[in-house]
Parts: C-alpha cells; structure tokens; sequence
C-alpha cells in the first residue's frame, strides 16, 4: 500500500485537487445563483428567474465536464495530454460563450423591457422598442453561434463569413424561406412607417377587430373583443387594407339603418330614431356653432334607399371612439325597436303569397 501511494502520490493529489476544484467551483455556482435572484428580486421583481436558473445548470454542468477531462490525465498516456487539453480548451470556450450569450440577450431584453414600460407610463409609443427588443435578442443569439463556431478549425471559414456584413445577409437568405424574410420585412416596414402602433385598434377584417398587443420579427398579435389573441403574419396584415380607428382624430361616426314597412308612418320612424340616439348618453355633439345657430339637430336622419318590401331609414351619429360607437349601436338598435313597437311602426320581414284557384277550363273538365 506504502509502494501505491508512494507510485501514485502525485496522481492521487492531482484527482483531489480536481474534486475539491469541483465542488468548490459548483458551491460558488449555488452562491453566485442565490445572490443573483435576491438582487433580481429588488430590482426587477415581475421578470422570470428562468435565464439565472439556465446559467446556473450551464455551469454546474460545465465544472463537471471539465472535471471529468481533467481526471482522464490520470488514466491517459502523456502523448495525449495534447488531445486532452485541446478537449478542455474547447469545452471551457464554448461554456463561456454561452453562458455570456444567455447573459447578454436577457440583459438586453431587460433594458428594452423597462424602456417599453416607461414608454407607456408617460402615454408614448412603445412599439419600435417592443420590435427591436426581438432583433436586439435574435443578432445576440445568432453572435453567439458564429464565436461558438470560430473554436472549430473547420468551422473557421463559415464563421468569418457570417460575421462580414454581408455575409450575415447571405447567411440568413440561405437559411431563411422567402414567406420568413418577408415576415421580417414587414415588421420593419410597420415599424418605419407605423400604419399602427402598439395599443391601436385596428380593423383587418370583419373578422379581425382588436387591439393590437406584440409586433413580432414574424407576425402581429391583436386581442379581440372576445379576449383571443388573434396572430396575423406582417407579409399578410401589410398586404391589408385595415382600419385604425386609434390613428389621427379618435371620433367617429356610426351609421344606424333600420327596415321600415312601406304602410308605416315614415316621419314618425325617423323621429323616434333621433330622439333614441339624441338621449344615449353617449352621443356626441359634432355640430359646428352655425349648425346649432341654424337649428339642426344632434343626429341627422334620413331615408336612403326604397326596397321591394321596406324602406331604409338611416340614422347618422357621432361618438368619442370607436368603443363608444359599438355600445351606442347596440344600445339604442334594441330602444328603437321598443319604441317601433310602442309607437306602431313596424319593420317588416320578407314575405310572399301564394294564390291557389280551382277554376278548371270547361275543355278540361268535359275530357275528364
């Protein structure tokens, strides 16, 4: 036993040392961890702890793995020290850029994030900030890749390629399809150009109504009335002919049509369609001072079209947004027709009469 330890001394303080190095370095990992989420906490106490917790398992895992390689100098012949170290170079460099990579990209979306929150305190446009926080994030992640890339001497070519500038372009149209670029595209071009914001209520379809919540690298999110997330690709929503009822001045005017019978008193009709919306407290008044000097009313009535079975009477009113138009709507569609009832004006449905004779031609009636 006195001969092993005396053969082996310098190899069994080397696999010690590796060990204590071992824990030590994953004790350290633990302690750096805690006071990192206590300090996160106090600062920003809504953002997940989920990147410190990826670090954490990153370098617990990479202490190791680096422990492992270097035990194996005890069992390996010394003309492969060489490999060995090479292995241990490799893995140290590509832990180091990755956990450097995860530490960057949050910390970037951290600062958009708070720069997006104060954006919004102060009643300001967060959009570019929301945008550019996923292009920030994406160059971070992709600069990560190319310097993993750089510690492989096979790799060495692509890498430098990708990091030139217009290797970066090529690189992402060689990887990219084109539905994928123009997704990308459109996200800058609604970004430049700002068709629609962040918070705006945007009109794509009949279908599509909703405020816009995410502009993505790929697509934009709006929340209908219905509380669903509705995700457009920006190649499409750009390609649309939208609404922004958020864009410019915020007043609107609704347009209220109602049926009414041919045999029912027209006037009276559109009386009482005026003095429903006139009363809905929230109406507004659009008149200009010689409008209301001159007597005209609130909301203005009128009959617009003559159908085969009624007649169209139109009601036109003005409201603060567009919110408030959809409840005036459909508020005073039910009042109107309370008062239709009460009143004796009716709104008629389609209808068709059939006539049965039992007339029979007399040449008929002698055949049979």
């Amino acid at each position: 036993m006195e001969e092993f330890l005396t053969t082996y001394k310098g190899h069994i303080i080397w696999a010690i040392g590796v060990v204590v190095t071992v824990i030590i370095l994953r004790s350290l990992t633990d302690a750096l961890y805690k006071w990192a989420i206590k300090k996160k906490k106090k600062r920003f106490p809504n953002e997940s702890s989920r990147s410190l917790n990826l670090v954490r398992r990153i370098l617990k895992a990479l202490w190791l793995v680096l422990g492992i390689i270097a035990m194996s100098f005890v069992v390996v012949d010394r003309e492969k020290d060489a490999i060995i170290v090479r292995n241990f170079e490799i893995v140290l460099y590509l832990g180091v850029v990755t956990v450097l990579t995860i530490v960057a990209a949050t910390s970037i979306s951290i600062w958009f994030k708070e720069k997006t929150a104060r954006k919004i305190a102060t009643n300001e446009d967060p959009t570019a900030y929301k945008f550019f926080r996923y292009v920030a994030v994406c160059a971070i992640y992709f600069l990560g890749v190319v310097f993993s890339l750089l510690i492989f001497p096979s790799m060495k070519g692509i890498a430098h390629t990708a990091l030139g500038g217009a290797g970066v372009i090529a690189l992402i149209a060689g990887v990219a399809s084109q539905e994928a670029l123009s997704n990308v595209i459109g996200g800058l071009f609604i970004i430049a150009f700002k068709p629609f914001k962040i918070g705006d209520l945007i009109k794509v379809t009949d279908t599509m109504v909703g405020r816009v919540t995410d502009i993505t690298l790929r697509h934009t999110v709006i929340r209908n009335f219905e509380n669903k997330m509705i995700v457009i690709p920006n190649s499409i929503i750009n390609k649309e002919r939208l609404i922004n009822y958020d864009m410019g001045e915020l007043k609107c005017c609704e347009r209220i049509e109602i049926r009414v019978s041919y045999d029912s008193d027209i006037e009276l009709a559109k009386k009482i369609m005026q003095e429903e919306c006139e009363k809905h407290p929230l109406i507004l008044d659009n008149r200009t001072e010689e409008d209301i000097r001159d007597g005209k009313p609130i909301v203005k009535t009128a009959l617009t079209q003559l159908n085969e079975y009624a007649v169209i009477v139109r009601a036109w009113t003005w409201e603060r947004n567009y919110s408030d138009s959809f409840q005036l709507r459909i508020d005073v569609l039910d009042s109107i027709r309370k008062r239709f009832k009460q009143e004796g004006v009716v709104i008629p449905y389609p209808s068709q009469t059939v006539v049965i004779r039992n007339e029979i031609p007399a040449e008929v009636s002698s055949e049979v």
